[in-house]
């Protein structure tokens, strides 16, 4: 179950961005059932809830809390069920950085969502070697999305 709420203030396209965690979750056989939980905010939440969580100044573009620490499976186990937990994202963050990231606002916010979702299942970037591995297959689901799309 996917369940996605805007207080941001700002219209996206909500359907896309839920069409886009179910396309994530089953390219990465996450069981259909898993409950996922998509928050968009505005710039002053997502920067109180940066200082809060991360200790970090200012907002930031996403933020997720793993709830129970589900892992995609190997080819040889059952798709996991429970609790994914919850991705923020800042729409006015997406917006302003999508640019400099050379993607449109539409497409940095995919990118966002996706990374995030990510991050719920154990990947992470603090280490070159986990970068590699997390980014390439963030850009792996993103051109299967779009491909998909196409």
């Amino acid at each position: 179950m996917i369940d996605l709420n805007n207080e941001s203030g700002v219209e996206v396209d909500e359907q896309r961005l839920v069409q886009l965690a179910r396309f994530t979750m089953d390219q990465l056989r996450i069981h259909p059932q898993a409950e996922l939980s998509i928050l968009l905010v505005d710039e002053k939440t997502m920067a109180d809830y940066h200082v809060r969580f991360m200790d970090l100044p200012g907002p930031t573009d996403v933020l997720s809390f793993p709830m129970d620490e589900l892992r995609p499976p190997a080819d040889d186990e059952e798709a996991p069920l429970g609790l994914l937990g919850d991705v923020v994202l800042c729409p006015q963050v997406t917006a302003a950085q999508a640019a400099e990231n050379g993607r449109s606002v539409e497409g940095e916010a995919d990118y966002l969502l996706v990374h995030g979702l990510l991050h719920l299942l154990g990947f992470d970037h603090a280490e070159p070697a986990e970068k590699k591995v997390m980014f390439d297959l963030n850009d792996r689901l993103v051109a299967a999305w779009d491909a998909s799309r196409a």
